[in-house]
Order: C-alpha cells, then sequence, then structure tokens
C-alpha cells in the first residue's frame, strides 16, 4: 500500500467524498477541506505528496491558495476546474498549478493524472540516487543528483515539474521534442493533457532560468515542432 499523502480541497463535499474514496481505493491517504483557509492550513500540516485544488471556493480560492503555497512547497498541484473557466484554467498554470482537470471529469481520468504526478516523482526520485552529473552551461549549474539548478551562483527555486521539463531537455541537448512527446515522457500523459500546460510552464522555466525570457537562451523554440535545450 502506497503512503503517499493527497490533500483534496474541494467545497462541494459531495465531489470530494467521491474523490476521497477513489484516492483511497487506489492505496494513498487523503485529507480533505471545504475552503481555501482550510485547505492552505491542512496543506502547511500534512505536507502532501500531491494536491486537488478547486478554483471556486468560500473564503479563500484556489488561485489564491496556489500562489501561497508556491511560495513555500513544490508539491504538485492539480487544479479542479469548471468548464466555463478558459481563463482561469491559464492563469492557474502560469501561478504554479502543474495541471488542471475540467468538471465534470471522469475520475478515470483523474486517477490517471494522480498516478502520473506521483509517478514522475518516484522517478525523479530513483534517477537522482543513480545519476551524479552535473550540467553547467552558461550562467546556469544543474545538478541532477541534488535536484539543484543554480543561476549565478543563487539556488533557483523550481517546482518538481519544472526541473522534470529541464533536466528532460537538457539531458538530451539539441533534440527538439514535440508537445505531444513532452506530455508522454514529462507529465507521463499518454491520452488525456493539454498543450497549453506545456506553454506555460516553459514559460515559467524560462521565467526563472533566463536572462531575458523573451530572448531565451537555454530551453529555445523550434518554431512549428516543439522545445529543445540549446546543444
Amino acid at each position: 500500500m502506497s503512503n503517499q499523502k493527497i490533500v483534496i480541497v474541494e467545497d462541494e463535499k459531495a465531489i470530494s467524498d467521491i474523490i476521497k474514496f477513489n484516492v483511497e481505493k487506489e492505496g494513498y491517504i487523503a485529507y480533505t477541506a471545504y475552503d481555501g483557509e482550510e485547505g492552505l492550513e491542512l496543506i502547511e500540516k500534512v505536507n502532501p505528496d500531491l494536491i486537488l485544488l478547486d478554483i471556486m471556493m468560500p473564503k479563500m480560492d484556489g488561485l489564491e491558495v496556489c500562489r501561497k503555497v508556491r511560495k513555500t512547497h513544490n508539491t504538485p498541484i492539480i487544479m479542479l476546474t469548471a468548464r466555463a473557466e478558459e481563463v482561469d484554467k491559464v492563469v492557474g498554470l502560469e501561478i504554479g498549478a502543474d495541471d488542471y482537470v475540467t468538471k465534470p471529469f471522469g475520475i478515470r481520468e483523474l486517477m490517471a493524472r494522480i498516478r502520473a504526478n506521483l509517478r514522475r516523482i518516484e522517478t525523479m526520485q530513483v534517477h537522482t540516487n543513480q545519476d551524479a552529473n552535473i550540467i553547467t552551461e552558461g550562467n546556469l549549474r544543474i545538478d541532477i543528483a541534488k535536484y539543484e539548478v543554480q543561476k549565478n551562483g543563487q539556488i533557483v527555486e523550481l517546482t518538481h515539474l519544472e526541473f522534470a521539463l529541464l533536466k528532460f531537455l537538457c539531458t538530451q541537448k539539441g533534440q527538439v521534442f514535440s508537445r505531444e512527446t513532452l506530455l508522454e515522457k514529462v507529465w507521463g500523459y499518454e491520452y488525456y493533457g493539454d498543450i497549453r500546460t506545456i506553454d506555460v510552464t516553459v514559460r515559467r522555466l524560462r521565467e526563472k532560468i533566463e536572462d531575458d525570457p523573451s530572448r531565451a537562451e537555454y530551453v529555445l523554440t523550434k518554431r512549428g515542432v516543439g522545445y529543445y535545450f540549446r546543444g
């Protein structure tokens, strides 16, 4: 049985109960909160391995919770959004969410997203224990073993997903990957996913590692094809 902890922050109890039942059925430990403030307190208390976060909630909405969590945690966050909230989806990704699932969603899809995010962390931890490579490129120093990136000697705080994307690209310098391939190889989604997730995550990564994100030097775009790390 897994001892991985998942915090579910969802104000609709019926939806929360369904998610909790299926999460626990998969062997995870589930914790629930029904408003943003309670959710933030629970996240700080539990320090979960993954967070499921609704956007529209009382007291504090999911976007604000996400902003606050990202100040101190790199935990994977999956936003739960209503179909009409297209703008909120992109905003959620821009402020640090790893992905989103649109309501009404299928439990099969949601569980696939959960497993993929947790599996990515496990895979990175295994590789970290086995791989002592240090990649130096320009003013960047990427320590695969320590799960650490430095820019001009200063540590850059990346989320698990941002680091996984950077690692994947920089260990295969010069090779161009389509958005669909990145969804499969980094996100772990073969059938689910929105390519906007890729673009927003690349933009977030560039803002942290590039001197001028609008004129990227490291994570580059091959127009009409995809992304690659300079080689």
